[in-house]
């Protein structure tokens, strides 16, 4: 059965940096992605960024391009998240998710397994 576990959320200063880790188990191959997503109060969940484990595609929301960026470790075991320049509207609950696929999206849709989220505060 496949299992998330997320840890690296906390407060952090605008223009600061934060590193968010998906532990990943319970999947028999390499043939699923896994997509980071965030809620921030009074807002809508968005995907924030994906990664295709068996082709390494990548994708990120328009807003953080240039400052998020995702990739695995070696063993492909970690899903990490490296956050730069953050601002307030990073704010937010960043949850991992993941499902079964070749190629990656943002779309939550047919994500199936979830992890518990973190908290992302940005505040001076």
């Amino acid at each position: 059965q496949a299992r998330l576990v997320e840890s690296g959320g906390g407060l952090v200063q605008p223009g600061g940096s934060l590193s968010l880790s998906c532990a990943v188990s319970g999947f028999p191959h390499d043939y699923y992605v896994v997509g980071w997503f965030r809620q921030a109060p009074g807002k809508g969940r968005e995907g924030v960024s994906c990664i295709s484990v068996s082709k390494g595609n990548r994708e990120y929301k328009d807003s953080v391009k240039g400052r998020f960026s995702i990739d695995t470790d070696a063993a492909k075991k970690t899903v990490f998240l490296q956050m730069n320049s953050l601002n307030v509207e990073d704010t937010g609950v960043y949850t991992c998710a993941a499902r079964r696929g070749i190629v990656c999206r943002l779309s939550s849709d047919n994500y199936d397994t979830w992890g518990q989220g973190t908290q992302v505060t940005v505040s001076s």
